[in-house]
């Protein structure tokens, strides 16, 4: 997988949690994993380590695993981090844990653009888990059409960073196959070097992931609309998937 400008260039890895900043996902998550009963979670896809060190700093046994060493980097020079285990890798240094419930966060399920790639990535997860243990992510709902904002107009935003001022805005090159290809605009005024970010999205259907969890062998308990355990319907933003591995492999 090759890994975008926003995960490897170091003044964007920088500037990513103030981009992305904490949400009422991570409350989600936070809730799913006292209700189960975790104790060992795995975050696929940590990034910077945002919610994998708030994770920790509540006492679960946190391993925090990402592809970009840059993003690793950051999240190890933040507060907590020696309650997370970094693990620098894609989904295949999983490994088999036993984890208790295994997380991906920031619609990291869309960065698997074709089928294979997504199922492997599947079971890798289902190997990490321990019987009856629990994956939970969320993914964008291609029926809301997020793509159609994607444009510089409704996108464009000009802030101030460590970096200086910043001017950034989104642009769509390009819909097919459920693949939606996108080019971000990252331009440094003070310097007025441009820093241009093709990125590719893979949408899938909230039945074509829920097929694809079943043939893993997952059970597919909640499909939610929102982080409010909102029902899930065709207007939704959002599907937030909680499914639980079987007792025995598929």
């Amino acid at each position: 997988m090759k890994l975008d400008l926003h995960y490897t260039e170091s003044r964007l890895v920088d500037l990513y949690e103030n981009d992305n900043p904490r949400g009422i996902d991570y409350d989600f998550y936070i809730q799913l994993a006292k209700d189960i009963g975790a104790e060992k979670i795995l975050d696929l896809g940590c990034g910077t380590g945002l919610l994998a060190r708030e994770l920790a700093s509540h006492g679960w046994n946190v391993t925090g695993i990402d592809p970009a060493s840059a993003m690793l980097a950051y999240g190890q020079k933040q507060a907590d981090v020696h309650l997370v285990k970094w693990v620098e890798g894609d989904s295949s240094a999983l490994g088999t844990p036993a984890a208790d419930l295994v997380l991906m966060t920031g619609n990291v399920a869309q960065v698997f653009l074709e089928d294979s790639e997504w199922l492997g990535t599947l079971q890798h997860i289902y190997n990490a888990l321990r019987s009856g243990g629990y994956v939970a992510f969320e993914s964008r709902n291609p029926e809301a059409r997020a793509w159609e904002n994607w444009n510089r107009e409704a996108s464009y935003e000009r802030t101030n960073t460590a970096h200086g001022q910043l001017e950034c805005w989104m642009e769509l090159v390009s819909i097919s196959n459920g693949k939606v290809h996108m080019r971000g605009h990252n331009v440094f005024v003070d310097t007025g070097e441009a820093l241009v970010v093709d990125s590719t999205l893979r949408f899938r259907s909230s039945k074509e992931i829920s097929n694809s969890l079943e043939e893993t062998g997952f059970t597919v308990n909640h499909v939610y609309g929102g982080w409010r355990y909102q029902p899930f319907t065709s207007d939704s933003q959002i599907m937030v998937f909680v499914a639980q591995r079987s007792e025995s492999p598929v």
